[in-house]
C-alpha cells in the first residue's frame, strides 16, 4: 500500500483534530465518556462495568485507587490488547514502506509533546508527597492508566483508518482525561480547567499555573522546565545578583533567558572577550555552571525608524572569537565563513 496524496491528507487532518483533542480543557462529556468506556469493556468482551466514578484530576484518580476496592484491573484486555491488534493490522496494510511516513503524519507529530505533558503531570502527582515511598506508589499507578485525551498520538492514526477495535478508546479520549479500568468499576478524570503552552507546544506561563485541574492539582513550568509554584512572582524583581545567587542551574538559565542577556550585560558591568566585524563576543560567568557565550551581532539591514537591530546569538562556550560564533551558526567553521553579503 502507498501512501496518497488523498490519504495523506486524511492523516493529517486526523492529526490536526487530535493535537487539539490532546491539550483540551474544560469539562469533559460524561455522557460520552461512560458510553465509550461501556463500548471498550464490551469489546474486550468484558461485562460493564458495575460504577464509573469521576474524580477531578489525575493526581486524584491516583490516590483513589490505593483506597477503592475497584477488583482486578482489566486494562490489559480493555486497552493493550486492542491496541496490539490495530497496530499489527495497520502495519500489515500499509506495509513497511508507507508505514513510517503514516506515522510521521500523525502521531509522530503529536508524540514528543504529548509525551512531554504526561511525563509532567506523572512527575507533579508524585511530587505531592513528602513519603518517597508513597510517591513511589502513586507514580506506579499512574502507569496503569489509560491516558485519554493524551493517547491522541496513536488514536490518531488509528482513527484515521477507522480501526474498530479502539472504537470505544476513541470515544473516551475525545469525552475526558485519564481512566482506570478495573473488573468492577472505572475511574475517570475530568480534563484540564487550565492549561498553557507555548509555542513549541511545551507548558509555560509566567503569572500562575501552566496545567491547573478543577482540584487544584497544579502544574507550573517555564518553557517546558518545572519551577516553583511562587517562581513566575519572582520574576518581576530580578537582578543580575539574584541571578547567579539563584543554586538551582536550570532555574537560573530560566531566569537568565526572562531577564535578557543584553541586560544582564549591561547590569553586572561585563567586558567584551573579543570583537571584530562580524560582532561582539560576550561570557557571562555563572557559579557551578558552564559559561553563557554570547555574539552582539547587528542586522545590517535598517529598521523603519532608521535604527539597526541587535541579535544575542548563543554559541558554545569555547568560543574564542565573534566570527568563530557566528561561523558555527551557520555549522561552519571559522575558516570556512566567508559571507558573500551581510543581511
Amino acid at each position: 500500500m502507498t501512501v496518497t496524496t488523498e490519504l495523506a491528507d486524511v492523516l493529517t487532518a486526523a492529526a490536526l483534530r487530535w493535537q487539539e483533542v490532546a491539550f483540551r480543557t474544560g469539562p469533559a462529556d460524561r455522557p460520552g465518556a461512560e458510553t465509550g468506556i461501556r463500548l471498550a469493556y464490551r469489546s474486550a468482551g468484558l461485562a460493564e462495568p458495575e460504577k464509573i466514578i469521576w474524580v477531578d484530576s489525575p493526581a486524584a484518580g491516583a490516590r483513589a485507587i490505593a483506597t477503592l476496592g475497584a477488583g482486578r484491573p482489566v486494562r490489559d484486555a480493555v486497552r493493550t490488547g486492542p491496541w496490539e491488534r490495530a497496530r499489527a493490522e495497520v502495519h500489515t496494510s500499509l506495509g513497511p514502506t508507507a508505514w513510517p511516513l503514516a506515522w510521521s503524519l500523525t502521531g509522530g507529530r503529536l508524540w514528543d509533546p504529548v509525551n512531554a505533558l504526561v511525563t509532567r503531570i506523572r512527575r507533579g502527582i508524585a511530587e505531592t508527597e513528602e513519603s518517597e515511598a508513597v510517591a513511589a506508589a502513586l507514580r506506579a499507578s499512574t502507569l496503569d492508566a489509560v491516558l485519554g485525551q493524551q493517547d491522541a498520538p496513536w488514536l490518531s492514526l488509528f482513527d484515521a483508518l477507522g480501526r474498530p477495535e479502539v472504537a470505544g478508546l476513541v470515544q473516551v479520549a475525545r469525552s475526558a482525561g485519564w481512566w482506570w479500568p478495573f473488573e468492577r468499576v472505572a475511574i475517570v478524570c475530568e480534563r484540564p480547567a487550565e492549561l498553557h503552552l507555548d509555542e513549541l507546544s511545551r507548558l509555560h506561563r509566567a503569572d500562575g499555573p501552566a496545567l491547573l485541574f478543577p482540584d487544584g492539582f497544579a502544574v507550573h513550568a517555564w518553557g517546558g522546565m518545572p519551577v516553583p509554584a511562587g517562581f513566575a512572582d519572582s520574576m518581576a524583581a530580578l537582578t543580575p545578583q539574584r541571578i547567579r545567587a539563584e543554586e538551582n542551574a536550570e532555574l537560573r538559565r530560566v531566569m537568565l533567558e526572562h531577564f535578557g542577556y543584553d541586560r544582564y550585560l549591561a547590569e553586572s558591568g561585563a567586558t567584551p572577550l573579543h570583537r571584530d566585524e562580524t560582532g561582539v563576543l560576550w561570557r557571562i560567568d555563572l557559579p557551578e555552571d558552564e559559561p553563557v557565550m554570547m555574539v552582539e551581532v547587528v542586522n545590517s539591514t535598517a529598521e523603519p525608524d532608521g535604527t539597526f537591530r541587535k541579535y544575542w546569538l548563543r554559541v558554545p562556550p569555547s568560543t574564542r572569537t565573534a566570527r568563530e560564533g557566528v561561523a558555527w551558526t551557520f555549522d561552519l567553521s571559522e575558516a570556512e565563513y566567508h559571507p558573500a553579503r551581510e543581511t
